[in-house]
């Protein structure tokens, strides 16, 4: 087995039955599988039917654990949908050098547009667990920095990234609007309470039983900040009437939008994603 040490290619099902077997003896004979569609923060596999093993791939990624075995169980009670439920913290071993994470298994297909069933009506539930995340009482909750990969906090974070982008894909894209886009970003800072985000609202965290939307996962990148970050999935899944649905549901104002643009403008810039950036340069000039 290639040294757990070397991320990914290191977490295989035989180191995962080794710590289960080592840390949690009545879980010891329950199978090990892969899941059908992993992340990349972390590597999962099912055990049994029942329970997942979330195992970190680096470590930036391992504040995650102790969040959200603290947070979840907070937040599950104010939220419409079922999200992950922490139920033990697992501890370095057989040379991989990690906490990891025992979650329950739950069920549901990843949100995509052939497993929606309605886009409009998937939009209002998002939109509806955005609000519902945000009314969360905030005493004591994590704010922004490194363990949300600066999700939350001020887009001044990324901007050197960002311009260092425009620049490289300057002649590929409209990068002056794109330069515009940014600046008009950081020209309306949050000034609101800092309310819980999410931090990765995309559709492989979406998950979807007879076409709605059913379960929230991986609050890694979650805390507590400005949740502009949460509206990123308008550009990047919604598309016409479901944008604008959407919208119009969450309710956010022109300001927190502006940064939202940012946000997806960001990734798209460092992804070299350009049906996403010109996305968000056609709603930049719709609102300008």
């Amino acid at each position: 087995m290639t040294s757990p040490q070397d991320g990914r290619a290191g977490i295989d099902a035989e180191l995962v039955r080794r710590l289960v077997a080592q840390q949690f003896p009545q879980w010891a004979d329950l199978p090990v599988t892969p899941v059908k569609v992993d992340g990349w923060d972390n590597r999962t596999y099912r055990l049994g039917s029942g329970l997942t093993a979330r195992l970190p791939t680096a470590e930036s990624y391992v504040a995650a654990i102790d969040k959200e075995h603290t947070w979840l169980p907070v937040l599950a009670p104010h939220l419409p949908v079922e999200i992950p439920t922490a139920v033990a913290k697992g501890a370095p071993g057989f040379g991989y050098p990690h906490p990891w994470a025992i979650r329950r298994w739950i069920s549901g297909e990843t949100a995509s547009y052939d497993t929606v069933g309605d886009l409009d009506d998937f939009a209002r539930s998002i939109a509806a667990f955005i609000l519902a995340l945000q009314s969360v009482d905030t005493a004591g909750g994590p704010l922004a920095g490194a363990h949300s990969f600066y999700r939350g906090a001020s887009l001044q974070h990324y901007h050197d990234e960002t311009v260092e982008a425009l620049t490289m894909l300057k002649g590929r894209t409209d990068t002056d609007l794109a330069a515009e886009v940014w600046a008009a970003a950081l020209a309306s800072p949050y000034d609101g309470p800092p309310v819980w985000f999410h931090g990765d609202i995309a559709h492989g965290n979406l998950l979807v039983q007879d076409g709605k939307l059913s379960a929230v996962i991986d609050f890694g990148t979650s805390g507590v900040g400005d949740p502009a970050c949460d509206l990123v999935i308008a550009y990047t899944f919604f598309t016409g009437s479901s944008r604008t649905t959407f919208r119009s549901a969450v309710t956010q104002d022109a300001a927190m939008w502006s940064r939202a643009r940012a946000w997806t403008l960001w990734k798209a810039l460092i992804t070299e994603d350009f049906r996403v950036i010109d996305t968000v340069l056609d709603d930049f000039k719709q609102t300008h």
